[in-house]
């Protein structure tokens, strides 16, 4: 799959949850929200070979 976070793109070829994803980068899952394909995901959503990944960064102010 195809994941880009943090402006950085690079290649993920094993079928992974997004919560695997999220540790593997070592991310915190509240402080982002995670895109696949055009769709906001959940944690226990599978990602595939195929899927474009995008991660964004929630900020919050005040």
């Amino acid at each position: 799959m195809q994941v880009t976070y943090r402006e950085k793109q690079f290649a993920v070829e094993e079928t992974l949850t997004v919560s695997q994803l999220l540790k593997m980068l070592k991310v915190l899952p509240e402080s982002v929200l995670v895109i696949r394909n055009g769709q906001l995901v959940t944690e226990d959503h599978h990602l595939l070979p195929d899927d474009t990944v995008k991660i964004v960064t929630v900020v919050s102010g005040g």
